[in-house]
């Protein structure tokens, strides 16, 4: 992730991230959002003392995914709602904070677009998996009128997975292990996942293991190994996101296509990549003039 240099305090950092027109921030505050909705409603309810159906919040019945494709059919909808909804705060803390670190890897090489597509499209994924499972397997059957999943997991896990899929080789600084490349980080949760379905949340990690597949599946797309339909995002949303990009330096220099930035910027970062290494190896002091303010310029993006 993104390393900073300098007076900057962590708050500041915080505020200018979310301060931030971009479509990461944006999935974050939506699911902080919708979780303090669910939170204070819950809290009336509790308050007035008024009963709730199926023992469960009527908010969080409504916005969930039912594995009953009749009650599938009564509520659209949750198919897309269920992906921004969460049922404690440390369910969303831990989906936000993998969020943030697989969105931060992802938008050093891909573009917006592609990851609200992939988290739109591996959420959908993993609701799909998590109904046809529940509706197929003899063991789901009896459960699978009352059952129903939330969480923003499969679409978390969709960008994680798509990223490490398309730069597996990535390395990243985890505390206590040290260096690790991306792909063994999601080997591990999917290894977990799949373990895990016969625990106590089979839903939910069938789920998850849609939203990886889809990610996967993705990233393979991207690096022309296989081919996946084409699914056009609707028009205001296009052109809500649609993006150009030009060098502040430079304000007549032709705009960047989505591609040509990506390129760019994967330079960029192998540049930053080799300074910091530099640093770790013989400290700020050895670095040059000009690798000081490559070094501070990046840090003031972050």
């Amino acid at each position: 992730m993104y390393q900073s240099y300098g007076p900057r305090q962590p708050l500041d950092a915080i505020r200018d991230f979310f301060k931030r027109p971009a479509i990461l921030p944006r999935l974050i505050l939506i699911n902080l959002a919708v979780f303090l909705l669910v939170y204070f409603t819950n809290l009336v309810v509790w308050l007035f003392q008024i009963e709730s159906p199926n023992g469960i919040s009527f908010i969080t019945y409504w916005l969930s995914v039912p594995a009953s494709l009749p009650a599938l059919v009564s509520r659209p909808w949750s198919l897309i709602s269920y992906m921004f909804l969460h049922e404690g705060f440390f369910h969303l803390l831990f989906n936000m904070w993998i969020l943030y670190f697989g969105g931060i890897i992802f938008l050093r090489y891909l573009n917006e677009r592609q990851m609200l597509t992939t988290y739109l499209l591996g959420g959908l994924a993993g609701a799909l998996m998590y109904i046809l499972a529940y509706n197929i397997f003899p063991v789901f059957i009896s459960i699978a009128p009352q059952a129903i999943a939330l969480g923003a997991s499969a679409s978390v896990l969709a960008i994680l997975i798509a990223i490490a899929t398309y730069v597996p080789g990535y390395v990243v600084n985890l505390f206590l292990l040290g260096p690790v490349r991306l792909k063994y980080i999601a080997i591990v949760l999917v290894v977990i996942d799949f373990f895990s379905i016969q625990g106590s949340n089979p839903g939910g990690h069938i789920a998850h293991l849609g939203g990886a597949l889809y990610g996967f599946l993705f990233a393979l797309s991207l690096k022309k190994q296989i081919s996946l339909p084409k699914i056009r995002m609707p028009k205001w949303r296009k052109k809500k996101l649609k993006t150009t990009y030009r060098n502040p330096a430079n304000f007549n220099e032709r705009p960047l296509s989505d591609e040509e930035y990506n390129r760019r910027k994967v330079v960029e970062q192998q540049e930053i990549d080799e300074i910091l290494d530099k640093v770790s190896k013989s400290g700020y002091d050895s670095l040059t003039a000009r690798e000081k303010k490559i070094l501070f310029g990046q840090s003031s993006k972050s």
